[in-house]
C-alpha cells in the first residue's frame, strides 16, 4: 500500500494558490504539480484564455489520464505530493473519485477582490470563471465523504500570520509543520505551469508570504462585477465560516 500523502488544494483563480504552492515545494519531503487539469479544462470547455495554445500543447487533454496521474506516485518517491488544483478546472463529467486518494483543503479569497484581481489579466469574466460555486460544491462532497469538514484556508489570513496559519494547515493535514514552508528563492521554477509568464509575475518576485502580492481592499466593483461577487458571496460565506484558525 502507498506511503505516499497526496494533498490536493482547491483554489480559485487570483489567490495565493501558486505562493501556497512554492511553500509546499520547498519543503524537502515534497514534489508539486500546478494545475494539471488547466489543459483538459480549456480542451473540454474550448474558452480562450491567455497562452491557450501553449496549455493545451503542455498537458495531456483527457481528464482521466491526468486523475490517474493525481492518484499515482510523484515521480521520485517524495513523501508528500502536493497538487494545485482550481476549482473551476473540474467541469462536469470530469470524475472525482481520484480525489479521495488524497487530503482535500480548501483554499479561499472574497470574491470581491478575486474579481478585482481577475480583471486585470483577463477581461471578460462569469461567476464559473472564479469558481466558488464549484469550490463549495467540492468542499460539500469531500464533507459527506469524511463526515467532517476538511480544512478551509483564508488566503488573507495566511499573509497576516503565515506561521500560525501553516502550523494550523499541517495540523489539520496530519503532517508535519517545516520551518522551510515560511520562505523560498524569488523567481520561476520548474514545476510552474506553461501559462506563468502570464499569471505569476508577482509570485516570481517573491521570497515569502509577507512578500508575496498585496491583498489591500480592492476598489468598488462596477454593477456588472458586483452581480458576480454577490451571487459568489453566500458560497465563499459559507466556507469561511469554517475556516482554520492559527493555533
Amino acid at each position: 500500500m502507498s506511503q505516499t500523502i497526496r494533498i490536493a488544494m482547491w483554489s480559485g483563480p487570483r489567490n495565493i494558490s501558486t505562493a501556497m504552492m512554492r511553500a509546499f515545494e520547498n519543503r524537502p519531503d515534497t514534489v508539486v504539480v500546478d494545475e494539471p487539469f488547466y489543459a483538459a479544462y480549456l480542451a473540454q470547455t474550448g474558452l480562450d484564455h491567455p497562452m491557450r495554445e501553449e496549455v493545451l500543447a503542455s498537458q495531456p487533454l483527457d481528464w482521466r489520464e491526468v486523475a490517474k496521474a493525481m492518484s499515482g506516485e510523484p515521480p521520485a518517491g517524495e513523501a508528500v505530493f502536493y497538487q494545485k488544483h482550481m476549482t473551476h478546472h473540474m467541469v462536469p463529467g470530469f470524475g472525482l473519485d481520484w480525489a479521495e486518494t488524497c487530503r482535500n483543503a480548501f483554499l479561499i479569497r472574497e470574491p470581491e477582490a478575486v474579481l478585482a484581481s481577475y480583471t486585470v489579466k483577463r477581461a471578460e469574466v462569469t461567476l464559473d470563471d472564479i469558481g466558488v460555486v464549484r469550490q463549495r460544491e467540492l468542499f460539500e462532497r469531500e464533507c459527506d465523504r469524511l463526515g467532517a469538514a476538511p480544512p478551509v484556508v483564508l488566503g488573507a489570513d495566511v499573509l497576516a500570520d503565515p506561521r500560525g496559519m501553516l502550523n494550523a494547515l499541517c495540523a489539520a493535514l496530519a503532517i508535519p509543520f517545516r520551518e522551510e514552508m515560511l520562505s523560498w528563492p524569488a523567481g520561476r521554477r520548474a514545476s510552474d505551469g506553461v501559462w506563468a509568464p502570464a499569471w505569476y509575475d508577482a509570485v516570481e518576485r517573491s521570497t515569502g508570504f509577507e512578500a508575496a502580492p498585496a491583498k489591500a481592499a480592492p476598489p468598488p466593483l462596477p454593477d456588472d462585477l458586483r452581480r458576480i461577487a454577490d451571487q459568489a458571496r453566500p458560497h465563499y460565506e459559507a466556507l469561511a465560516a469554517l475556516r482554520l484558525r492559527t493555533i
